[in-house]
């Protein structure tokens, strides 16, 4: 009895220390509530992917816009309706973030299996993690749990979303605003490792910037023209050699001097960040072990548990 007793102890000693490292979190939520999630939301995610590889990497950047405005808690997603504005039309998101409908799939086939269990905020996170594992990249235990905001802010939105154009102690502070460390920022930033941006964010970094590789700049002045708004929504990829691949390769970019946005350099340009780009170009399973810490970290901005918030039924309306 006794021993049983101090085994049932530790039991709830391990559940509670888990519990507060996740917040109120936890990998295990939809258990019992909706077991199969997690399968719904990969085959979604591998059909997404075989029409477009590039999705990975976008849900990836909207689980980030998300977490980043309001903490993690699918405003993003909500459409500017009648009198409602919310964060779509921001700066940082407007044109630019996409994945939308395939977030629209993966919410149609859970509510078919589960029916109003599974949030619109939960689905962005499982999405994002799915995405860089199905690019090559690391996969993780996503902590589970949030509810679905019924408010959005456009301002938030554009005064949170960092612009390319930060320098390192601005991004250290945008982060920092967050609960994110400078190691947190570094490590997040090599999502960057897939996808691609518009001439519009890195026309300045390659027409004036001064760290960057002449050659790089170069390439890249061919499909973005020196004067906007002429070819803004043209698209580079971050990196060039395996731009859809989940690697280190960005970091090696960064060595070069062939960040595409002038906040990418900045991770390396003679400051505090350098030593650990070069520690990821020479280790990348650090570099992975750091991305899921990170990312872990940033799925617990701010998440609505508990009674707050609802769990949408149509990811882009609050409910009625």
């Amino acid at each position: 009895m006794g021993s049983n007793c101090r085994a049932w102890h530790c039991l709830l000693a391990l559940f509670l220390l888990s519990s507060a490292a996740y917040g109120q979190l936890s990998p295990s939520f939809y258990a019992r509530s909706c077991p199969t999630l997690q399968l719904i939301v990969r085959a979604t995610m591998i059909k997404a992917l075989l029409t477009e590889r590039r999705m990975g990497a976008s849900l990836l950047r909207l689980h980030f816009h998300d977490c980043f405005v309001q903490g993690c808690d699918g405003s993003i997603l909500l459409d500017d309706v009648g009198s409602f504005v919310g964060g779509k039309t921001a700066f940082p998101n407007v044109n630019s973030v996409r994945g939308y409908e395939v977030i629209d799939e993966i919410k149609k086939n859970v509510e078919l299996v589960c029916l109003g269990v599974v949030s619109c905020a939960d689905i962005a996170a499982l999405a994002a993690r799915d995405g860089t594992f199905l690019l090559g990249g690391p996969s993780w235990a996503v902590p589970l749990g949030r509810r679905d905001s019924t408010t959005a802010s456009l301002k938030e939105a554009n005064a949170d979303l960092p612009p390319p154009s930060l320098n390192l102690d601005q991004l250290i502070k945008a982060f920092g605003k967050k609960q994110l460390s400078p190691r947190d920022l570094t490590a997040l930033s090599g999502a960057h490792t897939i996808g691609f941006s518009q001439c519009v964010n890195f026309r300045d970094h390659i027409y004036n910037g001064t760290n960057i590789d002449p050659a790089f700049a170069t390439l890249r002045k061919r499909n973005c023209p020196a004067v906007a708004p002429t070819g803004d929504s043209n698209l580079a990829p971050f990196d060039v050699q395996t731009q859809l691949v989940f690697d280190n390769a960005y970091y090696r970019n960064l060595v070069a001097k062939r960040g595409l946005l002038h906040s990418d350099q900045e991770l390396f340009n003679g400051a505090s960040q350098d030593a650990l780009v070069q520690l990821y170009v020479a280790n990348p399973s650090l570099f992975a072990s750091d991305f899921v810490a990170a990312m872990i970290k940033m799925g617990n901005i701010g998440p609505l548990t508990g009674t707050a918030g609802q769990i949408r039924r149509n990811c882009r309306v609050v409910n009625s």
